[in-house]
């Protein structure tokens, strides 16, 4: 009896504690506490802060972006101006397969990567996963992807649109994808498929491009200096302006005005030449919004660039009181540049 009486205690706290660590493996943790705000006070007074400064107009309509993912204190200016215009109830962002995430995971290339986490943390609350994940998941032929938390997991360039996205759009839902290293015509292949499915679902749905889902790119632009093996133009001041101008030409010839599959082949070649992190999750992301708008509103997608800067040029904004703070150093020899910009249906 007293055996039994075991056993049954036993059974039930293995259940317990079985339960417990499931439950905790549904949420996905933060990767980066530093360089992101995820305390809700601190990113009202971050808001605050760049609502104070902004010069700009506010622009609407928008059915897509693409958004840094560089620390809040170096690049949260250049997050601002998509970011406070862009209104949905979800949102599918393409996200970055960084070297650091390819050596733990074995280089996956060829393929999106998805998770299986049942939420993500937000500043405000967490943040739940839209219904499209598991509807691209039972439809893309598994050839296309994989699910990998542990990708996700080390991944920060989907988090870091997180708080901004959650402040704005308070019950947000995402579906988060990593995009890994292929070629174009892979890309166009793979985004043809992807394409059909999230067609299918918004249509399935009665969902409003624009207003119901929006589509976001996670990229910063290009990393300059001898740490990134990466100094064409040397390390001087003449280098750092040739390096940002050189940018900003990228961004004008190919994420401005009609987005053409064209265009998108000719920046993956440009991509051989500089060290943007998001050589592959712009173009695919880009291709892929492009069809779903020309499959569902039998529109062209346009795009336009918000704002452009570097970390040399910005420095660290004189945000005090809260618990960020920055990653990675900034001088003429070790700078990131990054960019916003957004896109329309025409």
């Amino acid at each position: 009896m007293l055996k039994t009486y075991i056993n049954a205690i036993t059974l039930f706290f293995s259940i317990f504690f079985q339960s417990s660590i499931g439950t905790a493996q549904s949420i996905r943790p933060i990767r980066d506490d530093v360089g992101y705000c995820w305390k809700m006070d601190e990113m009202t007074k971050l808001i605050d802060y760049l609502g104070k400064i902004e010069t700009d107009k506010r622009v609407g309509n928008i059915i897509a972006g693409i958004s840094p993912h560089d620390d809040y204190l170096y690049a949260a200016k250049v997050y601002y101006p998509l970011y406070r215009s862009l209104k949905a109830k979800e949102v599918l962002i393409f996200g970055v397969t960084h070297g650091t995430v390819r050596k733990e995971i074995g280089d996956q290339q060829n393929i999106l990567i998805f998770d299986d986490f049942n939420e993500w943390i937000g500043p405000f609350k967490n943040i739940q996963i839209s219904p499209l994940r598991e509807f691209i998941k039972s439809r893309l032929d598994t050839p296309y992807f994989s699910v990998n938390n542990k990708a996700h997991t080390l991944e920060h360039s989907i988090e870091g649109q997180l708080p901004f996205l959650q402040f704005f759009n308070p019950d947000i839902k995402i579906t988060p994808i990593m995009v890994t290293a292929m070629p174009f015509e892979r890309m166009e292949e793979v985004s043809e498929k992807l394409s059909l499915i999230i067609s299918e679902y918004i249509c399935s749905k009665n969902l409003v491009i624009g207003k119901d889902i929006v589509f976001l790119i996670s990229s910063d632009a290009n990393h300059y200096g001898t740490d990134f093996s990466n100094i064409p133009f040397g390390e001087d001041s003449l280098a750092h302006w040739k390096a940002t101008e050189q940018d900003k030409r990228i961004a004008k010839d190919y994420l401005s005005e009609v987005v053409q599959p064209e265009k998108i082949k000719i920046f993956t070649d440009e991509m051989k030449n500089v060290v943007w992190c998001g050589k592959f999750s712009i173009p695919f992301g880009l291709l892929t919004t492009e069809k779903v708008v020309k499959k569902v509103l039998n529109k062209n997608l346009t795009g336009e660039l918000l704002r452009y800067s570097d970390t040399f040029t910005e420095g660290v904004l004189p945000v005090k009181g809260t618990q960020m703070g920055i990653t990675a150093p900034f001088s003429l020899k070790h700078w990131c540049g990054f960019l916003s910009a957004a896109f329309y249906a025409e």
